[in-house]
Parts: C-alpha cells; sequence; structure tokens
C-alpha cells in the first residue's frame, strides 16, 4: 500500500483529499492542530496532532514515519494560513506563523522525505493560490509566501525530475473552507462563487493516476465575489 504524508488533514481541502485517496488504497500519514470535529474513521488514516510550525517536533514525527514505513509516495504540502490588512498594521507574530506555514514548512518537509520519494518515484503537491500570480493589495505577504510556494514547486521539479519525483503546484481560487473563519470577507453561498474542496482532492488523486506530470493547476470558481461578514 502507498503511503502519503499530508498537512492540514483536519478540515476542507486536506481533510477531503484524505478521504478520496483512502478510497483509492492510500495509507494517510494526516497532521492537523485538532481533529475533535473528525468523525471520520479509518484504519489507513492516521491522525498526527501537531503544530507543524513547530520545526524539532515536526522533525521527530517525520523520522518515526520514514522509520516505520518504506512505502511513502506522496508528500502533500496542503496546510495554510492566511493574514490580511494594511502591511504596516499585521501582527509580526502573525506573520511568522504565516510565512512559516505557507512557505518554510512545505521547504522543510520536501528535504526531509526527498530521498523516500526518489525511491519511490514519488510526488511533492503544494497546494498553493491564485495570488501567487498577481498583485494582492491587503494581501501582500500572503500572496508572497504563496508566489514563493509555486517558485519553489518549479525550481525543484526541474532540480529532481530525473530522478522520477513530480513536483506539481495546485493554485485554487476562493475555496469553500474554513480559511476565511477569522478573516473579514468570506465566499458567496453559491456554489458559482467558490469551488468546493472536494473537487481539488478528486483533482489531486487525478494527477496522481497520470503517467505525465501536470507541474501546475489553477482552479477558479465560474464567478469571482467575495463578501464582506
Amino acid at each position: 500500500m502507498k503511503s502519503v504524508i499530508l498537512t492540514g488533514a483536519s478540515s476542507g481541502i486536506g481533510f477531503e483529499t484524505a478521504k478520496v485517496l483512502i478510497e483509492n488504497n492510500y495509507k494517510v500519514y494526516g497532521f492537523g492542530r485538532d481533529f475533535s470535529k473528525i468523525e471520520y474513521e479509518d484504519k489507513n488514516f492516521i491522525k498526527i496532532t501537531c503544530d507543524i510550525t513547530n520545526v524539532h517536533l515536526l522533525n521527530n514525527e517525520i523520522k518515526k514515519i520514514i522509520k516505520k514505513d518504506n512505502n511513502i509516495k506522496v508528500l502533500i504540502n496542503n496546510a495554510g494560513f492566511g493574514l490580511f490588512g494594511m502591511h504596516e498594521e499585521l501582527n509580526i507574530k502573525e506573520l511568522e506563523k504565516m510565512i512559516d506555514t505557507n512557505l518554510k514548512v512545505p521547504i522543510i518537509l520536501s528535504k526531509l522525505l526527498l530521498r523516500s520519494l526518489k525511491k519511490n518515484n514519488g510526488y511533492i503537491i503544494n497546494v498553493s493560490s491564485v495570488t501567487a500570480f498577481h498583485n494582492a493589495p491587503k494581501g501582500a505577504a500572503y500572496s508572497a509566501t504563496k508566489a514563493g510556494l509555486t517558485h519553489f514547486s518549479e525550481s525543484l521539479f526541474e532540480e529532481v525530475r530525473k530522478y522520477g519525483v513530480k513536483v506539481i503546484s495546485i493554485n485554487p481560487d476562493i475555496t469553500k473552507t474554513n480559511f476565511y473563519n477569522n478573516l473579514n470577507f468570506k465566499y458567496v453561498e453559491d456554489k458559482n462563487f467558490y469551488i468546493d474542496p472536494k473537487e481539488i482532492a478528486n483533482i489531486i488523486n487525478f494527477i496522481l493516476n497520470q503517467n505525465s506530470i501536470i507541474t501546475q493547476v489553477t482552479v477558479r470558481p465560474q464567478k469571482n465575489k467575495i463578501e464582506k461578514k
């Protein structure tokens, strides 16, 4: 059985991806901050409660997984954090948390798992954002983290493609998740204005079943609108 390391597995895109991949005969090691609201149980869903921005703790958890599992095929860097507002007004600790979650952790996890992924002709899938490609007033730092992640994906692919490793960046637009819980705006409650996280999960499963490498996927809803809370 092939194994997956997945961050942000306790809700949204990550949780839906875990379910889809388990249905397709993967074992999923899911990292999340809080699984208390998750009733879904499966022997192949190994829930790991962990603050992934604690690099020492994360490193220890990954080492334990590698030691007992030789079949790690996929790393999915899905965990994300958004901070929006006038840049000079943003909280420094929150900025550090966002940079760590969105950029630092995916880079470190990729480093920790590359030997296993090379051995298994594996995949690194980075869930980035459409904001990686355009100016984002009041989201300058957020878009910078996502642009960095997307560029990291492209550069790393050129480095590791000769070893059989595939690196993919998925760039969703506004998606119906709890990402917006602590923000002052959200998606419009109309399926034409948001992406269902299950769609991203199905796209990830599709990518894992192709021989050719899809290096970037941008996903957008049919219509574009957000609303203030």
